[in-house]
């Protein structure tokens, strides 16, 4: 009989470890608390690259490129065996001031990414996005395509005390999924998940709200950034203008003075936003962790807990590689990235 895997959180990192592991002959079940892909998945602007990676540390820049590489043929997978097109376009983007130029220019050229100087900015030419909403819905039609169980609406208990090898975990209306392995990836409650084994995670949700307008198709061919807020055009003339880094817990309401920032901003960036009509205010809650390096490791606490989480503001960019490292762990086989970086935090003065 195939081994089980037990995946909490069915967003895109956990979607795409169940089909890593089900590609690689696992029984998977997939647990959400929530629909799956509903929550910082959907919510996010899909642009695949570290924004200005130059300030970036590079486990971030390594994990984020390695995932952004992978995402052209998962987006034509999913496309061609779903049906679903998640609209993966490579559509560049524009940095405008303020940014270290220098620092800009010397990372591009030793990461072998192409830039171009426009008057007084940068011309990313290679940058690519992908459909949030589209890509969560092709993929939850995949994992039913690949024999993954999805359990939706299931609130997972906090682990009690206890070590070695976790045997089950149970829901709040007292399901017990028993697996051979379990992989938390809840985002931003996984910390909370953990309990008394949170240990030395130091991990929160950071909302970030975000405002779409309507427009002619074309209006804006390519994504524009400038000091930490962006527009990202989809093919249907639909734009993309965020998004804030809001410490404030688990709320997730949206407030009218950001809105009213958000669309200043828009407006000064492209004109014909200002009269643009405006479809929907969004937030999301990011799972925030500390240099936006997620934690992908086994939990050393457990013979059979993995972690796939933390990923902040580059949860879909980071997804396929993460995957991969996270199948690789499970098993034993050589990871396609160096793991150091990503292993669950130790307090100081502990290791052996």
């Amino acid at each position: 009989m195939n081994q089980h895997a037990v995946i909490i959180g069915a967003g895109v990192l956990g979607c795409l470890s169940a089909l890593a592991l089900a590609d690689r002959g696992w029984r998977v079940t997939l647990v959400d608390q929530g629909q799956s892909g509903q929550e910082s998945s959907w919510a996010g602007g899909g642009i695949l690259f570290p924004l200005l990676p130059w300030n970036y540390s590079e486990p971030v820049n390594r994990l984020a490129m390695a995932g952004a590489a992978l995402h052209p043929a998962l987006c034509e997978t999913l496309r061609r065996e779903t049906g679903i097109d998640p609209e993966y376009q490579q559509c560049g983007m524009q940095i405008l001031p303020k940014y270290d130029r220098d620092a800009a220019l010397q990372w591009c050229r030793s990461h072998q990414c192409a830039v171009e100087e426009r008057g007084d900015g940068l011309w990313l030419p290679e940058v690519a996005q992908a459909r949030n909403p589209r890509l969560m819905q092709a993929l939850r039609l995949m994992i039913a395509l690949r024999g993954v169980t999805l359990v939706e609406h299931a609130q997972m208990l906090p682990l009690s005390l206890g070590e070695g090898r976790l045997r089950e975990w149970r829901d709040t209306k007292g399901t017990a999924y028993a697996a051979d392995i379990f992989v938390l990836a809840a985002g931003s409650w996984s910390q909370g998940l953990l309990g008394p084994h949170a240990g030395s995670l130091d991990m929160k949700p950071m909302r970030g709200q975000m405002l779409l307008y309507q427009v002619a198709p074309g209006t804006l061919p390519h994504i524009q950034y400038c000091e930490d807020f962006y527009l990202i055009p989809r093919l249907d003339g639909h734009i993309l203008a965020g998004s804030t880094v809001e410490d404030v817990g688990f709320d997730k309401s949206t407030t009218p003075d950001i809105a009213a920032k958000l669309a200043a901003k828009a407006a000064r960036l492209l004109p014909a936003l200002a009269n643009a009509p405006l479809v929907k205010h969004w937030s999301g809650l990011r799972p925030g962790s500390p240099n936006n390096v997620p934690v992908i490791d086994r939990h050393p606490q457990f013979d059979n807990l993995y972690l796939n989480t933390g990923h902040f503001r580059y949860g879909v960019t980071m997804a396929p590689a993460s995957a991969e490292i996270l199948a690789s762990l499970v098993c034993s086989e050589k990871p396609p990235l160096e793991l150091q970086p990503y292993t669950f935090p130790v307090p100081a003065g502990t290791q052996g």
